[in-house]
């Protein structure tokens, strides 16, 4: 409980000491285990710092340890969040509400803790909106569930994924909605689940399954009129694209 307290009041000074860059930022640096994490901004033009954030130029958001669970819930529009993310046994729920909003968060990108058993689940309502999950990029993401639930059109959704039995759910209503998947692994456990279920016109899909060493399983249910989906399935094989 301590620790908790102690991320409530960082987020409380933060407020205060970037008013005039932004409507409001947040910055945290988190270290140790266990840690659980609830944000909510409201508003236009709020930014959650990690990566290269910018406004009043921020970074982190940065969170090391294992057994973390993150809750974030953005409501309005143009809003930003970004993170690195340093955990097994991580929870990420994120829910975003308004339209032209850009998150982008990775998860173990130099295999620091393991990128294990973590379990990411993306809300989104609105439109226009950009989103980037990459989750072990040099980690295994082994047992990953991921689950996007998109509500609305022009958004853009790119994931890549070191897998190690990761299991992805898509669900997207909405048209000329965008999205790019890349599934990687080199493990003889690598094989990787991946389950699209669309509806509206439009739409852009690129999706791509490379476990090397495992099989890959794809399900597909679509709804709507013009668009391009490109699947591509590769085990040590030479692609020729689509």
């Amino acid at each position: 409980m301590r620790q908790i307290n102690k991320i409530i009041l960082i987020l409380s000074c933060v407020f205060v000491g970037v008013a005039y860059s932004a409507d409001n930022e947040i910055y945290i640096d988190q270290s140790g285990a266990t840690a659980n994490i609830d944000i909510e901004q409201l508003g236009i033009s709020n930014l959650i710092g990690g990566l290269s954030s910018s406004a009043g130029s921020l970074n982190p958001l940065d969170l090391d340890g294992t057994g973390m669970t993150l809750d974030i819930n953005m409501i309005g529009a143009t809003n930003k969040f970004f993170g690195d993310i340093w955990a097994d046994s991580f929870t990420g729920n994120y829910n975003f509400t308004g339209s032209t909003n850009l998150f982008t968060i990775q998860v173990d990108p130099s295999n620091t803790y393991g990128a294990d058993s973590s379990n990411h689940q993306v809300n989104v309502t609105g439109g226009s909106n950009t989103f980037t999950l990459n989750q072990g990029t040099s980690a295994l993401a082994a047992t990953l569930d991921l689950d996007w639930t998109i509500q609305g059109s022009n958004n853009t959704i790119t994931s890549n994924i070191n897998i190690d039995g990761a299991t992805n759910y898509v669900d997207i209503d909405g048209s000329d909605n965008t999205l790019t998947y890349t599934g990687a692994g080199v493990t003889a456990s690598a094989g990787g689940y991946f389950y699209l279920d669309q509806t509206g016109g439009s739409r852009t899909f690129n999706i791509q399954q490379l476990s090397t060493q495992d099989n890959d399983w794809l399900k597909i249910i679509s709804v709507g009129s013009n668009g391009t989906l490109c699947v591509i399935q590769n085990d040590q094989g030479s692609s020729l694209g689509c």
